[in-house]
């Protein structure tokens, strides 16, 4: 039988290196692995040019077209990228920002305003500290890098935004350092963390804050799902599960692999005393796929898309994905 050959964009993660590598086949698959190491690129190349048969795609931006419309892509419920996100907010010292609310009222960097970090951050803010953005004003622009010009992928809120682009040649770090806004928000670290002694993180011990909120909530926000063309999925209904199970077969595979004790697998000093932590707190597995297990964490991030006006109101999860028949992990 002739295996169905079919092209997957994808970050050059441990969970996805058995793929990568072939050690996990897909049923029924010729696979050809792309590993980018940049998520926009990976996007902007499946949104725009239809460069793969499957990517990683930004859940927001997912989300918030498949609820708006046609969008000839289908969701499976994998999620290869999740990162706690109290500590990507940063702020300028010389502003006067000492807790969240005061963040109202200022001028704030973001990446990208429809960012699945920063939807995640405003909704955080707002739900957990009750800070509003209303009169915020937002200045977009690249982070340690200018923002190319003819990005035509934003996504804006069906309302109007106090928003506005960096200046040519100018970027998020060099103003916030400078004092010209006053907090960065978003999915990358400013260089300026770290040199410049006014830039400093709005919660100084993030890692304490983001377990107390995992330990109360069960959220462990999720970033990033895999995507598959619709035509293709209509052809080859089989797909959408034979590609799932390859995921947690391969993330099953990280998972073992990084628990051998006799030589560790990462430059990670204590390791194994965080493998304790993730027994303990994410029950040995922090990166659960399928819907049920990430229920609250996805309608979570569709309350914040509707709260945030990027959709007219909260669309039900299910739909949004295709079924995976028949599987248990």
């Amino acid at each position: 039988m002739t295996r169905l050959a079919l092209s997957l964009a994808c970050g050059p993660y441990d969970r996805t290196e058995a793929l990568r590598l072939g050690v996990v086949q897909v049923e029924g698959v010729d696979l050809t692995y792309v590993p980018i190491q940049s998520p926009p690129e990976i996007f902007a190349r499946m949104v725009k040019a239809h460069a793969f048969d499957a990517a990683e795609m930004s859940t927001a931006h997912y989300l918030t077209l498949k609820a708006r419309g046609p969008f000839p892509y289908v969701a499976i419920p994998v999620f290869p990228s999740r990162l706690f996100r109290h500590g990507f907010i940063f702020v300028n010292r010389r502003s006067g920002i000492r807790a969240p609310n005061d963040l109202e009222g200022r001028r704030i960097g973001v990446q990208e305003y429809r960012q699945t970090a920063a939807v995640w951050i405003r909704g955080i803010l707002a739900d957990e500290y009750g800070v509003s953005f209303a009169n915020v004003h937002w200045v977009e622009g690249g982070v340690d890098a200018p923002r190319r010009t003819d990005d035509d992928m934003d996504l804006r809120p069906l309302v109007p935004v106090a928003l506005t682009r960096a200046g040519e040649g100018e970027t998020l770090n060099g103003l916030l350092a400078a004092g010209r806004i006053d907090a960065l928000i978003g999915a990358r670290r400013p260089s300026s963390l770290g040199s410049v002694p006014d830039v400093v993180r709005l919660f100084e011990d993030y890692r304490a804050v983001e377990r107390s909120y995992f330990i109360r909530t069960g959220i462990y926000p999720i970033m990033h799902t895999i995507v598959l063309r619709e035509d293709l999925l209509a052809r080859q209904p089989w797909l959408a599960e034979s590609l799932f199970k390859a995921f947690v077969a391969a993330k099953s595979w990280a998972l073992r692999e990084m628990r051998f004790s006799g030589a560790q697998r990462f430059m990670l000093p204590w390791m194994f005393h965080e493998i304790d932590e993730i027994d303990r707190l994410f029950g040995g597995d922090p990166w659960p796929y399928g819907i049920e297990p990430n229920r609250k964490t996805l309608e979570t991030l569709m309350r914040y898309l509707a709260d945030q006006r990027f959709v007219e109101r909260v669309v039900p999860i299910d739909p949004l994905f295709a079924p995976i028949v028949g599987w248990e992990e």
